[in-house]
């Protein structure tokens, strides 16, 4: 049991740079054998917008229609 958890934890990257965890060979290695995962990745314009820009507008907007400045409007903390 405590092999399996090692080994799932071995390229983690936070115990990596940790002296005696895995030396470099055996990190280029394992790390050349990984699969190659890049066709997963979405294209920029396929990604959802960011939720906070469409928030940010909206405040604008509604600062700019009761005639206060938008800067004067502090931004919403969601």
């Amino acid at each position: 049991m405590k092999r399996e958890a090692t080994e799932k934890l071995r390229l983690d990257r936070r115990l990596i740079d940790r002296r005696g965890w895995i030396s470099k060979a055996e990190l280029e290695k394992d790390l050349e054998a990984l699969p190659d995962v890049s066709h997963k990745i979405a294209p920029p314009e396929e990604q959802e917008p960011s939720k906070a820009a469409p928030a940010l507008e909206s405040v604008s907007e509604t600062a700019g229609e009761q005639g206060a400045a938008p800067e004067a409007v502090p931004p919403r903390v969601e």
